[in-house]
């Protein structure tokens, strides 16, 4: 277990973020390759043929520039490109292995103690691997990582959100819906939905969803990130979405009523009440957000994401890395970032953490003692 590459506080100071016990619910495995790994594994390992992956580059700190430049376009579409990279290089059991074992090792370097992984194993089958195969590579992976912590007295949980995407056949999805409840038990939390969101309606998916409703199998959407407010409804009526992934553009549905000095009045439309009111967790990833130009109509700087917004609305909002390669990031620094364009103190960092343990995909008594270890940390920083 690496230590962080840089010790981030807040701007007053305090403890380091990364001491601090947090929950990761929104970090897709393919996002969060480490430049090195990508480098040895495309010289044949990792591969669906054994041979060299042409990469823009074969150093690794090269190779994890391109990365956050590629990744700072603006649109989601683009964003999403620099995945064929990194995709490419995890199409083996043992580079799935490979890869979910370090990802737990870095999550637990920026003091992450649960983490829910998502991925799309659709996406790598490539090398000859079935379904079932890549899932419990992945888990294998993890479970390796979670008992080396272990070795090392840091105690994790970890589990995977198995992933289709909207771009796919309607029997795919509902075939990767069958492969998480296949999966249910040996660490597969949930189910997500993900991919271009414009075109690609949650509703076309409904046979998957369906199914997942009445096999009681937690899920989260993609929505709100590359399309409006018609995306987050599609989330939460086709998909019966116990958490909005990314949501951002929920905001959309937030009005300013009236001003009046420091006073600001505020209307909720119809979704975001909904969201609000049942206290349906947003998966926001505020980097990540800027480089997709899911907040452009409010702007293009930190200070401009509307997460202090829906904060200070009540929304349950939880603080994401996305893609920790691509965005070049951590929780501790998002959290950093975040703390210093709102001047959040610990009470606030801590807030979101708890948010996030409410959540979680873990049964209730495993989200009550996840809630009791985030508070413990807290206080003792």
């Amino acid at each position: 277990m690496s230590a962080p590459d840089q010790e981030y506080r807040l701007p007053n100071g305090g403890p380091s973020i990364a001491a601090l016990p947090k929950v990761s619910l929104h970090d897709h495995l393919d996002g969060g390759l480490r430049a090195s790994t990508v480098v040895e594994l495309a010289g044949g390992a990792g591969t669906a043929t054994g041979s060299v992956l042409e990469l823009p580059a074969f150093d690794a700190a090269e190779l994890d520039a391109w990365f956050r430049a590629q990744s700072d376009s603006g649109s989601l579409v683009d964003y999403l490109k620099t995945f064929s990279v990194t995709v490419g290089v995890m199409q083996t059991e043992e580079a799935l292995r490979r890869v979910a074992h370090e990802f737990v090792l870095d999550l637990a370097a920026d003091g992450v103690v649960h983490g829910e992984v998502r991925w799309a194993p659709e996406q790598h089958l490539l090398g000859g691997l079935t379904l079932d195969q890549a899932v419990e590579a992945v888990q294998t992976g993890l479970d390796d990582g979670v008992v080396d912590l272990a070795e090392r007295n840091h105690e994790m949980t970890v589990g995977q959100i198995v992933t289709a995407l909207r771009s796919s056949d309607p029997t795919v999805s509902l075939e990767i819906a069958e492969l998480a409840l296949r999966h249910r038990e040996n660490g597969v939390l949930g189910f997500d939905l993900a991919g271009d969101e414009a075109g690609y309606p949650a509703s076309a998916h409904a046979t998957a969803f369906d199914l997942l409703a009445r096999e009681f199998l937690p899920v989260t959407v993609h929505a709100g990130e590359a399309d409006g407010l018609d995306s987050i409804r599609g989330a939460l009526l086709d998909g019966r979405a116990l958490r909005v992934g990314h949501g951002v553009r929920l905001a959309e549905d937030v009005s300013i009523m009236n001003r009046d000095g420091d006073s600001t009045t505020v209307g909720l439309g119809p979704i975001a009440s909904w969201v609000r009111d049942r206290q349906i967790a947003l998966e926001l990833a505020p980097s990540s957000n800027l480089q997709t130009g899911a907040i452009a109509q409010w702007g293009t700087e930190f200070f401009e994401h509307p997460f202090d917004l829906l904060y200070q609305l009540g929304f349950r909002v939880t603080v994401n890395t996305d893609n920790r390669l691509m965005s070049g990031t951590s929780l501790s620094r998002e959290l950093a970032l975040l703390a210093q364009a709102f001047d959040y103190e610990l009470a606030d960092l801590e807030a979101f953490q708890l948010n996030a343990a409410a959540a979680s995909f873990l049964p209730l008594e495993d989200r009550d003692d996840l809630a009791d270890r985030i508070a413990a940390g807290f206080a003792e920083a």
